[in-house]
C-alpha cells in the first residue's frame, strides 16, 4: 500500500457540504465528525512525513464518540483497516530494510507461537472468565473464532484480517473477558500483516 492509500482516505473536504464520509441522519448514530477528521488528519500526516507518531496498533485501537449526524461507521471502519494496512506495510519495509527479512520472519513466527500456545488451552477455558454478575464475550463463539485461527497458524487455513476485524461476540454472563479476548484478536492481525 503507498502512501497515495493513505492520502486518498485522510483527505478531508473543507467545505462543509462535502463530507468525507457519508453523514447518518435521523436517530442513526455515526463516529463523531471532527474527532474522525482530527484523528485522520495526524494519520496523514505521521504517514506523509514518515514519523512514528502512529502506529498500525494505534489505528485499529482508535475509537470516536457515537453522535446523531455522524460519519456511517461502516466507511469510516474501512477506511481505517486501509489506513492500518498502510501503516503496518511501512513498519514491515523498515524493519526489514534495518534488521533483515529474518529478523521480521523471525518476530512473526514467535508471536504465531504464542498465540497457538494460548489457544491450545482447553475449549471454554481459553481466557480468563468475569464474574458471576458480569458479562463478557460469549464462550462458544470466541472459542469458534479461536479455533479458525488455531488452523489458519497451525495448518495455513485461510483467515483475513478483515475477518477478524469484523468479528463480534455477544455478551453472556461468566463469558469471556474481552481485553483479553481483543489482545489477542489484536495480535493475530499483526502476525496475518506481517506475512502478507
Amino acid at each position: 500500500m503507498t502512501s497515495d492509500t493513505v492520502s486518498d482516505v485522510t483527505d478531508i473536504e473543507q467545505d462543509e457540504t462535502r463530507h468525507a464520509f457519508s453523514v447518518t441522519s435521523g436517530r442513526t448514530r455515526g463516529y463523531h465528525r471532527a474527532a474522525v477528521d482530527t484523528f485522520l488528519a495526524a494519520a496523514r500526516e505521521s504517514f506523509e512525513n514518515d514519523v512514528d507518531e502512529l502506529s498500525a496498533t494505534d489505528v485499529r485501537v482508535a475509537s470516536f464518540p457515537l453522535v446523531k449526524g455522524g460519519y456511517s461507521i461502516d466507511e469510516v471502519d474501512a477506511a481505517l483497516g486501509r489506513i492500518e494496512d498502510a501503516f503496518a506495510a511501512r513498519e514491515r519495509e523498515r524493519v526489514v530494510r534495518e534488521a533483515g527479512a529474518e529478523v521480521w520472519v523471525g518476530e512473526a513466527r514467535s508471536e504465531a507461537q504464542i498465540i497457538l500456545d494460548h489457544l491450545a488451552r482447553g475449549r471454554r477455558h481459553k481466557f480468563a472468565r468475569t464474574g458471576f454478575l458480569s458479562f463478557g464475550y460469549r464462550v462458544d463463539e470466541v472459542d469458534h473464532v479461536a479455533a479458525r485461527i488455531a488452523r489458519y497458524l497451525r495448518d495455513g487455513d485461510a483467515l483475513s484480517v478483515e475477518q477478524l476485524r469484523s468479528a463480534a461476540f455477544r455478551m453472556q454472563r461468566r463469558g469471556y473477558r474481552e481485553e483479553q479476548v481483543d489482545a489477542l484478536l489484536d495480535a493475530t492481525i499483526d502476525v496475518i500483516l506481517a506475512v502478507r
